[in-house]
């Protein structure tokens, strides 16, 4: 499930790949886009979970995976691992297929145009890149949502912080002891800071190889405290985990009823 940290990582793989590569074709939904072939790659950033290619020739291309979307690379010519009917946007550079399959979204903007600028301004600061204060992100909060918004909804809202997704929201709830339907409102500035800085830390923990993990022990019990672990024991108490569908979006949330 791509997060806040698998989209920093890809920008960054991406980038040592095909920034200064000119494209050879690229295709959107399986359809050539003839204003893109033959730019240059200028730059590729990432914002949360939001990936942004920059071309020479002023397109910006804004990719969202979504829960299901990926990107892989094939020499051209060689078989994809996925239906090519699956395949949402596919750039071709330098012999290479950088095949992006299931996005939830692809969009073509100017770089440096208004849409650009306010998609990427709506967004809160990215958590594994910009470091905010705990200070201006309860100001976004408080000035964007009302007191009675769960805190299921308060971590997964990017307007406040990017990059925080659903596992991260069941594991940042269990680690700071929060139920996860919470108020908003009836939250001290004190956990609301905490809340936000154990998502950076686990963020950016998470910036290197190998799968996310949020719990360290060496123990061979697992690498995530509750996300996925329903009627399980709670690594803490031994309360069986609960799941339920929680918030304005009805996401999966993990969490123990005793330690929370």
């Amino acid at each position: 499930m791509p997060e806040g940290d698998t989209i920093h990582k890809l920008a960054t793989f991406l980038s040592g790949a095909l920034v200064g590569q000119r494209l050879d074709s690229a295709r959107l939904q399986g359809r050539a886009i003839a204003a893109l072939a033959q730019d240059r790659i200028l730059g590729i950033s990432s914002k949360g979970k939001h990936l942004f290619i920059d071309l020479e020739g002023g397109a910006s291309l804004r990719v969202h995976l979504g829960m299901y979307g990926s990107w892989h690379r094939y020499p051209v010519g060689q078989a994809w691992q996925k239906p090519k009917r699956r395949a949402t946007l596919v750039l071709s550079a330098s012999g290479q297929d950088y095949v992006c399959f299931n996005a939830k979204e692809v969009e073509i903007l100017e770089t440096r145009g208004f849409k650009k600028r306010d998609q990427t301004d709506r967004l809160g600061p990215d958590l594994s890149r910009d470091a905010p204060t705990p200070e201006s992100l309860l100001h976004r909060a408080r000035t964007l949502l009302t007191p009675e918004t769960e805190l299921v909804d308060l971590l997964l809202d990017q307007r406040i912080a990017s990059g925080i997704g659903n596992v991260y929201k069941s594991e940042i709830l269990f680690l700071e002891r929060c139920e996860p339907r919470t108020r908003f409102g009836a939250i001290s500035d004190e956990t609301f800071g905490a809340l936000y800085r154990t998502a950076e830390r686990l963020l950016l923990n998470n910036l290197g190889g190998g799968p996310r993990v949020t719990r360290t022990a060496d123990d061979g019990r697992g690498i995530l405290w509750v996300y996925g672990r329903a009627g399980k024991p709670c690594f803490r108490c031994g309360t069986s985990l609960l799941r339920e569908r929680l918030g304005q979006h009805a996401r999966s949330t993990y969490w123990c009823p005793t330690c929370q």
